[in-house]
């Protein structure tokens, strides 16, 4: 019964890989119950475009060309494929600056989407997690200091959370990627500690979803996005959660599961929700849309997927 929450192919996303079709293809090969489709939302500025855009000639007016041809593409297949998975039409947001509000609000109007990831990949307007140089720009903009650029990155989140409530909230603790110290204890600094516990509590409070996502163990991180300690913490306010593998092409569908569940299991995590189709429904704003809990110990021992994970794990050592 594995699934995942969040997921690009490279027919829409020029930093991914594959066709939208050979992904969700190799989540049913892999026993995947749920897929939430979710390629990110077109930047509407051209300063927002990334290099690999601006080399391919991408636009503004492209993206969104692109977008709507992703929709597209998405409710064919969820429909094409309706028997062997649940396919979840959604889409990740970016919160860049206080104009995104009315860039998602729009986007949110134009398009039935069943869910939406709320993310911020950048600070300053300025990407966090493309890589080191621009990562320091936005750092430098902050005061020079990874701890100042932490707590500016909580308070961007904190207004994409007022302004957007999203169902699952993305990689809640990305900021730390590129930073000098990743795998660091947010604990040792007051100020962006006690804005993840306000930014936790604002999530919890309106019924948001932390997805536990299994991308940074292959960008060689210790823990899957957010780290143990504020996860702990959504716990004890009751939050729920969600598994994301975050793939961006087929080898990465289901990538770091078996490592995700156990570290799930090791801080405390005894339940995930799944999202599914039905008659019930969680978010008004998303009818027909709902959770069911799943425990993680049927996870991790009731299902074929994570056995050839631990036959594979095992025919290596």
């Amino acid at each position: 019964m594995p699934f995942s929450h969040h997921s690009h192919s490279g027919q829409f996303c020029l930093h991914a890989k594959d066709d939208l079709e050979a992904i969700v293809k190799t989540a049913i090969s892999k026993g995947m119950e749920t897929l939430v489709l979710t390629e990110h939302m077109p930047r509407d500025q051209k300063t927002d475009l990334y290099p690999e855009e601006i080399e391919a000639g991408r636009t503004p007016d492209s993206l969104s060309e692109t977008f709507h041809e992703y929709y597209r593409e998405a409710r064919r297949l969820q429909t094409s494929y309706s028997l062997q998975i649940d396919i979840l039409v959604g889409v990740e947001t970016d919160w860049i600056r206080p104009a995104s509000e009315q860039v998602i609000g729009s986007l949110l109007k134009e398009y039935g989407f069943d869910t939406v990831v709320g993310s911020v990949h950048h600070v300053h307007g300025i990407p966090t997690d493309f890589d080191r140089t621009t990562y320091k720009m936005a750092r430098d903009v902050s005061g020079g200091t990874d701890e100042k650029l932490y707590a500016d990155y909580y308070d961007a989140q904190l207004k994409m959370l007022e302004a957007v409530r999203p169902p699952i909230v993305g990689h809640f603790d990305v900021i730390r990627l590129l930073s000098d110290y990743p795998n660091a204890s947010m604990k040792k600094h007051e100020a962006v500690w006690s804005r993840i516990l306000r930014n936790l509590s604002f999530i919890s409070n309106y019924g948001g979803m932390l997805e536990i996502n299994s991308a940074a163990l292959r960008k060689g991180m210790s823990e899957p996005y957010p780290q143990g300690e504020i996860c702990q913490e959504f716990l004890k306010m009751d939050g729920d959660f969600v598994l994301s593998d975050d793939s961006h092409g087929i080898v990465q569908v289901g990538y770091g599961f078996k490592r995700t569940v156990e570290f799930m299991e090791s801080i405390g995590v005894q339940t995930v929700m799944a999202l599914q189709r039905g008659l019930m429904t969680r978010d008004p704003r998303f009818p027909g849309v709902f959770g069911r809990s799943v425990a993680i110990k049927d996870l991790q021992s009731n299902h074929a997927f994570f056995e050839a994970q631990r036959t594979a794990a095992n025919s290596r050592s």
